[in-house]
């Protein structure tokens, strides 16, 4: 072997080496550079779903409308997978239909849409269609548990294949069990469709939208509720000017009323009417029910109790007059129970007419012992007039000195306590006979504190109003 051929070899192998070496070079840096702009790619999407996940807590930081989140929920999501529309529909409170809460003007029809509708038109028809659980695609899409991607041909139904989409990733929108929605975002025609990447992203911003839904809707039953409180107050502040503030005054005798609401509104009524001048009317009643509705029929009752007491001497006769003029307006299964007393407070005779309400009682000081007082009569507003007209009787009787007469609803004698016993009638009368010496607005709070006592832990579960009316006794 000749020195030339030697080198000759020598210098190929290097020449070799060297092409070999500059071909790993140029892979490598070809590698580097495919690094780094992976490495870009992956910051700038770092940084748009930061983007996303801060606009979404400005949301609530700030307190912006449900459609400005709407907004940023589907741009946001078109924002992260580059896509060039978008939809959010959001189920409505039965859980059996769904919204559109917000569609980009990118977004294709998810919806068939009906034959030879033009384009303005079909961008309302979208606009304003609700889709039924479980119906087409964005129906089928509330029960899946996953998002799911889709192409133009082979995955998405003909009548879905509108000429500028390509590509679609949709999906629940699920929290706590419980669906809350459909999100949805497409890639035109011509481009790339979405990769596997991306449908993972899809998937956690789907999670962050539903969480941001649920908290939203949150704060707004919070919100709500914070409002519908507040105006129970003022309806409260409103009821306690329609119940008398102080009892009137007449010589020789002790009157007081007292209304402790299970809630914030009471179905309970108790008023004194001037009857003329030496005749008072004395007035308690229960509606039926409680809350808002019981304190609404309690006004009407109380502005026709008002228009017919005065110069009758007949609590039957205006306890009639009353069921005559409320019956009308009653609901089929609403009713009031209610006593009235018409007392003469110079001689000490009084009248009672009772409509179905409980037997008020009349403490005897010469006795020591109470009676209940029982005229019949059935409650105001179940039939129009002639079986309630029959029905109801006066019955005349005497407050000497000494004597309580107690009135109350059945909230007293039907409280219960921690072994869900009722406090009862015979209870009651008992813990009458014992305070009535004291007088009329102390006995009303004795009674108070042993049905208090009585009941323990146990919540009230209903109105309680009393009324005493007491004639003192001669020095």
């Amino acid at each position: 072997m000749t020195l030339d051929f030697v080198e000759t070899a020598v210098m190929a192998a290097m020449l070799v080496g060297m092409v070999t070496l500059g071909i790993v070079v140029l892979g490598s840096r070809r590698r580097v550079g495919q690094l780094k702009r992976s490495s870009a790619e992956i910051h700038q999407e770092e940084r748009r779903v930061f983007d996303f996940l801060h606009g979404l807590g400005a949301a609530f930081s700030e307190g912006v409308p449900a459609g400005e989140l709407h907004r940023l929920i589907v741009e946001g999501a078109e924002h992260i997978l580059k896509a060039d529309g978008g939809a959010l529909y959001l189920a409505d409170p039965s859980g059996a239909t769904l919204v559109p809460a917000f569609l980009s003007k990118g977004c294709p029809p998810l919806l068939p849409l009906p034959q030879g509708m033009s384009p303005k038109a079909a961008e309302s028809f979208l606009r304003l269609q609700a889709v039924p659980v479980g119906e087409g695609l964005v129906g089928e899409a509330a029960s899946w548990n996953d998002p799911r991607f889709l192409r133009r041909e082979g995955d998405l139904p003909k009548e879905l294949c509108s000429p500028g989409l390509g590509s679609l990733v949709i999906g629940p929108l699920h929290y706590s069990k419980k669906i809350l929605g459909v999100l949805a975002v497409s890639r035109s025609a011509g481009r790339d469709p979405f990769s596997d990447t991306k449908l993972e992203l899809f998937r956690a911003i789907a999670e962050q939208s539903a969480f941001a839904l649920f908290n939203q809707a949150i704060h707004l039953a919070a919100g709500e509720k914070i409002a519908l409180d507040h105006d129970l107050q003022v309806a409260r502040d409103i009821q306690k000017i329609l119940l008398p503030a102080n009892a009137p005054e007449f010589t020789g005798y002790e009157l007081g009323g007292l209304n402790l609401p299970a809630r914030t509104l009471s179905g309970d009524y108790f008023d004194f009417l001037p009857v003329d001048d030496d005749h008072v009317g004395i007035a308690i009643a229960d509606v039926s029910g409680k809350g808002v509705p019981a304190s609404l029929i309690m006004a009407m009752c109380r502005s026709a109790l008002r228009g017919q007491s005065r110069g009758e001497l007949s609590p039957a006769a205006v306890l009639r007059s009353v069921n005559r003029q409320i019956y009308p307006d009653m609901k089929q299964d609403m009713f009031i129970s209610m006593a009235y007393v018409v007392l003469n407070h110079r001689t000490g005779e009084a009248v009672l007419a009772r409509a179905g309400h409980d037997a008020p009682l009349l403490y005897r000081a010469s006795s020591g012992k109470a009676e209940p007082l029982k005229p019949k009569g059935m409650a105001v507003g179940i039939d129009r007039g002639e079986v309630f007209d029959r029905s109801l009787a006066d019955e005349g009787f005497r407050i000497g000195e000494g004597d309580l007469l107690l009135l109350y609803t059945d909230g007293i004698t039907e409280a219960l306590d921690d072994q869900g016993r009722e406090f009862g009638r015979e209870h009651l009368t008992s813990e009458l006979c014992r305070h009535a010496g004291a007088g009329a607005s102390e006995t009303l709070h004795a009674l108070a504190r042993a049905v208090r006592s009585f009941s323990g832990e146990r919540p009230q579960h209903d109105d309680i109003t009393m009324i005493a009316l007491r004639r003192k006794q001669a020095p």
